[in-house]
C-alpha cells in the first residue's frame, strides 16, 4: 500500500502545474472555455434557437441569451427526461442529477453530460487530491480507504426506453467512477448507493468499523450522524480510536463553521485536516487550496463559464452580468453559469463573494432565496453562520442544526428574528448566547443594526432550544434524509419555523426573549 500511495501521489500532483497555469492566466482560460462552449452549443436545439452561430463575443452572448432559473429551463429539461436528445447539448444525456434544493420542495433534474462527468465532476475530485497532496506531501490517505457518504440513484421513469437514470450528484459520480477507484473506498458501491437512508446508515457503520479508513467525504450533517452511530456500535469515545489513521474530512453543501468544533471533538485528533469543496448538482466549482484558509479556488478549466450578478441587479428586468475581470472583492454576487451539460446562463441560486482576485478565490455566502428581509434588514446566511459560531465560542456550546425566520410585527408586539437551534452541547448561559448572537449580527450587518436601534423596529432574537433529533425527525417527515438534502438556514417566511415548532414537545423547551 505504501508503494500505491507513492505512485498515486506522484500522478495526482502533476496536475498542480496545470492549475497554476489557469491561476496565472484566468481571463484567457475563461475566454477559451466560453468559445468552446458556444461553438459546441451550435449543434443543439437551444443553440439554434438563440443563433449561437452568430455569437462572437461575450457581449453578443449576453444580449442574445437570457438569464434563466431552473423553472425557465424546465421545458427543455422535460424533453430530455422523456428521452429526446440534442436539446440543450449535442452529446447524449443519460444521467440527471436530482436535487430538491432548499428553495422549494419540487425536485430538480439537472442534465449531466459525459463531458461534465469527466471534465468537471470527476476532474474536480482528482484536483482536490492534487491540491491536498501539494499542501501535505506527507499524506498517507492511500495507505487505507476513503469512506464516502453518497446518495442513491434509480432508473429515469420519465423515459420509456429505460436507458437513462437520475440520482443525487454523489451517486451519479460514484456510479461513473473508474473501476479501480472502488478498490480504495468503502463500503461497497451496493451499500453506498442504497436508497433507504436509515438502513444504509446501519450497514455503513457495521461494514466500515473494521476497515482502515483514512479519509471521509460527505455533507457535514449526515457525516456527523454516521460517526455518532459508529461510536455507539463500537463503544469508543472518539473516532480516532476506531480509525487511528484517519487524517482528512472533505466536506461541502453546507457551511462547515458551525460544525467544526463538534467534528474535532467527535474525531479526537488534534491534527485532523478539513478540506472544503464546492461541488453542486450543476457542476464542480471550487476547492480549498490553502492550508490555513477556508477560501476556495475558483476552478476555471472545467468547461464552466462564469458570470456574476450583484444582488441589487438581480431583481431587474435586464440585470447586468459581470465577467471575472469586472468583479470586486467582498461583494455578494449571484452566480450564473454556462456549462458543458447545456446550462446556458443558468442562475444556480447560490451567492458568493470574492476574497481574492489574484488568483480568484471565493466563499459561498448563501442562497438567492435564503435570507431574512421582513423588516429591511437583509440578513444573509453568511451573517447567520458567523453569529452562530461566535455565540457558540462565547458560551462553550456545540450545535447540531439550526434555522431562522421572521417573527412578524403584531399589535402591541415588536418584530424579531426567531431561531430554532438544536445543540449537541448546550450553552453554559443561554441569555449570553442570545446576546452574542444579536451583537454579532449587529456588527456584521448595518441594516440589521439600524432596525435594532433602541428596539424600535426589531427586538432581540427569539431562540427556541430543540431537543436532540428534532431536525432529523423533521427531515425524515419530509422524506429528505441523507444525500444532498440539507436544513434551510434562513427563510423570509415562517414555513419552516412553524413546521418544526410543531415538533417541539413543550413550551418549556424554548426561551422567548422579547415575545
Amino acid at each position: 500500500m505504501e508503494l500505491i500511495n507513492t505512485i498515486a501521489t506522484w500522478f495526482i500532483r502533476k496536475r498542480v502545474h496545470q492549475i497554476e497555469l489557469f491561476m496565472k492566466y484566468p481571463l484567457e482560460v475563461q475566454k477559451e472555455t466560453f468559445q468552446k462552449l458556444v461553438r459546441k452549443g451550435r449543434h443543439c436545439l437551444y443553440g439554434s434557437q438563440h443563433r449561437f452561430d452568430t455569437i462572437r463575443t461575450v457581449r453578443d452572448y449576453q444580449e442574445r441569451v437570457p438569464l434563466k432559473t431552473y423553472e425557465g429551463f424546465y421545458p427543455y429539461i422535460e424533453r430530455l427526461l422523456k428521452g429526446e436528445q440534442g436539446i440543450l447539448w449535442p452529446t447524449e444525456i443519460k444521467w440527471f442529477s436530482k436535487s430538491s434544493g432548499t428553495t422549494n420542495s419540487r425536485s430538480k433534474f439537472i442534465p449531466v453530460s459525459p463531458e461534465a462527468l469527466e471534465d468537471c465532476h470527476i476532474k474536480g475530485g482528482k484536483d482536490m487530491l492534487a491540491l491536498y497532496f501539494n499542501n501535505y506531501p506527507d499524506s498517507k490517505i492511500f495507505t487505507g480507504k476513503g469512506l464516502g457518504i453518497g446518495g442513491s440513484h434509480q432508473n429515469n421513469h420519465f423515459d420509456k426506453s429505460g436507458t437513462s437514470f437520475f440520482g443525487d450528484v454523489s451517486a451519479v459520480i460514484m456510479q461513473n467512477l473508474p473501476f479501480w477507484v472502488h478498490f480504495s473506498r468503502t463500503p461497497s458501491l451496493e451499500v453506498a448507493l442504497m436508497d433507504e437512508w436509515e438502513k444504509k446508515l446501519e450497514q455503513m457503520a457495521e461494514l466500515t468499523i473494521r476497515e482502515n479508513v483514512t479519509n471521509l467525504m460527505g455533507v457535514p450533517t449526515w457525516t456527523m450522524v454516521l460517526l455518532q452511530r459508529v461510536l455507539e456500535k463500537t463503544g469508543k469515545s472518539v473516532i480516532a480510536e476506531v480509525w487511528p489513521n484517519l487524517e482528512l474530512f472533505v466536506h461541502g453543501a453546507v457551511a462547515f463553521g458551525p460544525y467544526r468544533s463538534h467534528f474535532k471533538q467527535l474525531i479526537g485528533r488534534p491534527d485532523m485536516r478539513f478540506l472544503e469543496t464546492y461541488n453542486a448538482s450543476e457542476g464542480f466549482f471550487g476547492i480549498q487550496d490553502q492550508k490555513d484558509s477556508e477560501e476556495m479556488l475558483l476552478m476555471l478549466d472545467y468547461g464552466v463559464f462564469y458570470e456574476f450578478i450583484s444582488l441589487e441587479e438581480l431583481g431587474s428586468e435586464h440585470p447586468n452580468a459581470l465577467t471575472l475581470d469586472e468583479v470586486q472583492l467582498d461583494k455578494n454576487y449571484a452566480l450564473a453559469i454556462t456549462t458543458n451539460s447545456g446550462l446556458w446562463r443558468y442562475l444556480i441560486g447560490d451567492t458568493i463573494k470574492f476574497t481574492s482576485l489574484h488568483p480568484f478565490r471565493i466563499k459561498i455566502t448563501g442562497r438567492t432565496k435564503h435570507f431574512i428581509n421582513a423588516f429591511g434588514e437583509e440578513v444573509v446566511v453568511e451573517n447567520a453562520e458567523y453569529a452562530i459560531v461566535s455565540a457558540c465560542e462565547a458560551t462553550q456550546a456545540v450545535i447540531n442544526n439550526f434555522t431562522a425566520g421572521p417573527k412578524y410585527l403584531e399589535r402591541g408586539k415588536k418584530g424579531a428574528h426567531e431561531w430554532i437551534i438544536e445543540f449537541e452541547v448546550k450553552p453554559n448561559e443561554l441569555e449570553r448566547f442570545v446576546d452574542v448572537l444579536d451583537e454579532c449580527l449587529r456588527r456584521v450587518n448595518a441594516d440589521y443594526d439600524a432596525k435594532r436601534y433602541k428596539d424600535i423596529a426589531l427586538g432581540k432574537p427569539v431562540v427556541h432550544v430543540a431537543e436532540k433529533g428534532t431536525f432529523y425527525r423533521w427531515m425524515k417527515s419530509r422524506n429528505k434524509l441523507g444525500g444532498q438534502h440539507k436544513v434551510p438556514r434562513l427563510a423570509n417566511n415562517r414555513e419552516y419555523l412553524d413546521s418544526i415548532l410543531e415538533m417541539l414537545e413543550s413550551p418549556g423547551k424554548s426561551m422567548m426573549n422579547n415575545a
